[in-house]
C-alpha cells in the first residue's frame, strides 16, 4: 500500500468512527481544541494530520490510534513502527 493510500485510509478511518459513534465535527473540535475548520480540512484530505493531531482525535473519540492505520498481514509492532514513520516522514 503507497504512503498516500495509507493517508487516505487515516482520514477515512477517522471520519467512518466519528459518524459511528455520532459524534459531529463540532463536538469533535470542543473536545479536541482544534476548530472545526480544520477537522473538517483533514477529513477532506486538504490537509494531512501529524501524528500528534491523530492521537489527540483517537483520544477524543475513545479508540486506540491503531484503529486508524490499515491492518497488515501480521499486525506486528514493528510493521506498525514502519507506517508511523512512513507518514511522519510524508508530513
Amino acid at each position: 500500500m503507497a504512503i498516500e493510500d495509507d493517508m487516505n485510509f487515516v482520514i477515512n478511518k477517522i471520519r467512518e468512527i466519528r459518524i459511528e459513534k455520532k459524534i459531529s465535527q463540532l463536538e469533535l473540535a470542543n473536545i479536541t481544541n482544534f476548530s472545526q475548520s480544520f477537522l473538517a480540512n483533514v477529513e477532506s484530505g486538504k490537509k494531512k494530520p501529524s501524528l500528534l493531531t491523530i492521537l489527540r482525535i483517537a483520544e477524543a473519540l475513545n479508540v486506540n490510534p491503531r484503529e486508524f492505520f490499515p491492518k497488515t498481514t501480521t499486525n506486528s509492532k514493528e510493521e506498525l513502527k514502519t507506517q508511523l514513520r512512513d507518514l511522519i516522514e510524508q508530513l
